[in-house]
């Protein structure tokens, strides 16, 4: 092997000490009025970026004021330096990241991320999906199931939404290229674009690009800037209606005045004009609210413990955890970091773990809301155990919640996820279901478009015997637009429920009301008699036939059934389980892949402490387990697919 010289060496030694090291990212925080800007970018970029999303809040709040009412859950905005920074938190697809996404929004329920960078990548800009997504945020905040047109229409209009000429001249309705090119080749019928819902096909395309997207654009645009815009405040009585829970046909007859068929010829009339007005306001004063952030800079730690936070609201937990372990050591005291790896830890199923976590989150920041939650959180998702089925909580875990709970709800009045699991938590239990029922109430007037709010509130008003109002309120998840296939099919099952509950209270009800009458009616008893008396006494005792009101459920049709006791739930391996089923001949045992994909439903209102996790039962449940049979093999593995576990009591009938 040939030798430097020892002088080049020494040249090259002195060359590369005096090459300067490659300097760290510096990352800023930047607290505008709404929102929460964090990133390595400079300064500058950052606090454009802020001053855009306030721009486009205060201008959607100007024209729609109905959806400033009430606080929004926090949303922070990751601004990174480049399309390099930024490649690996962009979404990932079959393990590959989305390179082509130029900015994101990711809803959740405690807190809300955009994501973008200021570098040039391409044509598209990021803002344009940020704005539609935010709209979304907006509307659905305010908005009680506002119909999917109406959602995506006014999200695409308002994603060209422009600021210029130093930040007063705001410009609206731009027309989008790729939705006028498929207008003029395809057009669907109105009647049928205004009831497309979740599950529609029309909305299961998978992007923005579809016909569907274009024509409730097209709609709002029509609806606001068609005619010389003399349809906009029909446009916003129209919403409003909806917003007051008005069906759909009543509200668009009484603010258009006209039918589908009539609108439906306007509107192919404007699209065939070719003509989308554009929208110019100009503000009184400048949008400009860079006067307002105030910066300050981010230590590596706290960068670390923010990118896996994202990461976390992403559902890339080993991604999420490559950060916060980092942040962790080197800063221990780091509470946000301790918080977001105790909810990683909770996804995990490491419950022990995470509830460690999060206590020592609380230790370093008991002002924490978000951490007085998850804390909760941590112990509902360790109580409920795989399947996510409880009848009861224990009473450690009951006061630990409820105490939690309230704290965070002290410190945020305003987080809806609080009162969702203190009235979830109550109704389980069975405790002060009048709580119950307030808690759920304001947590759906925080966020009228959580569905799952109200299947809660249904279940409390169900245990109250209040049966019409549990009706009334699964009807209306029924009749929402944002309804997915599994909602409707958990809403039916509920109502089914509600029915059979009703029904066999109502049998109890009457015989109780029968054998009171009888007393009341048995003959005086005579002492001087005491043979007559004790005859007498026994017949006016004697019970009416049970049958008058023994429980029923209907039979299902979509398998076959088996009648026994469920003695042991078994977790197979990834998240598949068996039902162990001992009936009259034999044990039978039901495989599913998930648990979430067999229907539980419970015909017993008071199941005592038991609790439905994987292991053996601890008291004996009677069920009717339904089943698709297993492919006739000589050694089956298992008896057949479970489809649904209705659990009963040991009298329930089984109507044919």
């Amino acid at each position: 092997m040939r030798r430097l010289p020892s002088s080049l060496a020494a040249l090259l030694i002195l060359c590369a000490l005096a090459l300067p090291a490659a300097a760290k990212d510096t990352w800023l925080s930047v607290r505008s009025k709404n929102f929460l800007l964090v990133g390595n970018a400079s300064e500058k970029e950052i606090r454009q970026v802020g001053t855009r999303l306030e721009q486009f809040r205060d201008v959607f709040l100007r024209l729609f004021p109905r959806a400033a009412q009430g606080p929004l859950v926090p949303t922070t905005v990751v601004v990174f330096k480049s399309n390099d920074a930024y490649r690996p938190f962009k979404p990932v697809y079959q393990g590959k990241p989305q390179d082509w996404v130029v900015g994101y929004f990711q809803q959740g329920e405690d807190v809300n991320y955009i994501t973008l960078t200021p570098e040039p990548h391409g044509t598209e800009s990021p803002f344009g999906t940020i704005f539609h997504e935010y709209t979304h945020l907006l509307v659905g905040h305010n908005m009680k199931d506002p119909p999917v047109w109406l959602n995506e229409g006014i999200a695409e209009y308002y994603s060209t939404l422009e600021v210029s000429d130093g930040n007063k001249k705001i410009t609206l309705g731009k027309p989008i290229s790729n939705h006028v090119l498929l207008l003029r080749q395809q057009f669907i019928k109105l009647e049928d674009l205004l009831r497309v819902t979740h599950d529609s096909p029309a909305y299961s395309e998978g992007n923005k690009t579809g016909i569907f997207y274009a024509e409730a654009w097209a709609l709002v645009h029509y609806l606001l800037q068609g005619d010389k815009g003399q349809r906009a405040p029909q446009f916003t009585s129209f919403a409003g209606a909806l917003a007051n829970g008005q069906p759909i046909e009543e509200s668009f007859r009484q603010a258009f005045q006209m039918d589908f068929a009539t609108m439906e010829k306007e509107l192919r009339k404007y699209v065939q004009n070719d003509m989308y007005r554009v929208q110019y306001f100009t503000a009184e004063r400048p949008l400009d609210f860079d006067a307002e952030m105030q910066t300050a800079p981010l230590s590596d730690a706290e960068a670390q413990a923010y990118l896996g936070d994202l990461l976390y609201h992403t559902n890339r937990l080993e991604d999420a955890e490559k950060y916060l372990q980092p942040a962790l050591t080197a800063a221990p005291a780091a509470a946000m970091a301790h918080a977001t790896l105790g909810m990683v830890r909770v996804r995990q199923q490491r419950y022990d773990d995470a509830i460690k976590l999060l206590q020592q989150a609380l230790q370093l920041n008991a002002q924490n809301y978000l951490a007085h939650y998850y804390l909760a959180e941590a112990l509902n998702r360790q109580a409920l155990g795989q399947g996510n089925l409880i009848t009861h909580y224990p009473a450690e875990t009951t006061a630990t919640m409820r105490a939690e709970l309230k704290k965070s709800i002290e410190l945020n009045p305003d987080f809806a996820e609080a009162y969702h699991l203190l009235g979830f938590l109550d109704m389980v239990n069975e405790e002060e279901l009048v709580d119950a029922s307030v808690s759920l109430l304001h947590a759906l007037q925080l966020k009228p478009d959580r569905l799952q709010y109200a299947l809660t509130l249904a279940q409390v008003y169900m245990r109250r015997q209040q049966f019409d109002a549990a009706r009334n309120t699964l009807q209306q998840v029924l009749r929402s637009p944002n309804a997915d296939g599994q909602l409707r099919a958990q809403t039916r099952s509920l109502l089914q429920a509600v029915d059979n509950y009703a029904e066999q209270l109502a049998r109890i009800k009457a015989y109780n009301a029968q054998v009171e009458a009888q007393r009341a009616t048995r003959p005086t008893l005579r002492r001087r008699d005491e043979t007559e008396t004790a005859a007498a006494a026994t017949n006016a005792e004697q019970p009416l036939p049970p049958e008058a009101f023994k429980p029923r459920i209907k039979r299902r049709t979509d398998g076959e059934q088996v009648r026994g006791v469920l003695t042991k739930i078994e977790c197979a391996g990834g998240e598949s389980v068996v039902f162990y089923v001992q009936a009259a001949d034999r044990l039978y045992k039901f495989h599913a892949d998930k648990f979430d994909r067999v229907e539980l439903v419970a015909y017993v209102p008071d199941m005592g402490d038991t609790s439905i996790t994987c292991g053996p039962l601890k008291k004996e449940l009677y069920v009717v387990l339904t089943f698709r049979p297993a492919a006739t093999q000589p050694r089956a593995k298992y008896d057949g697919e479970a489809i649904a576990v209705d659990l009963i009591t040991k009298d329930t009938e089984v109507e044919p």
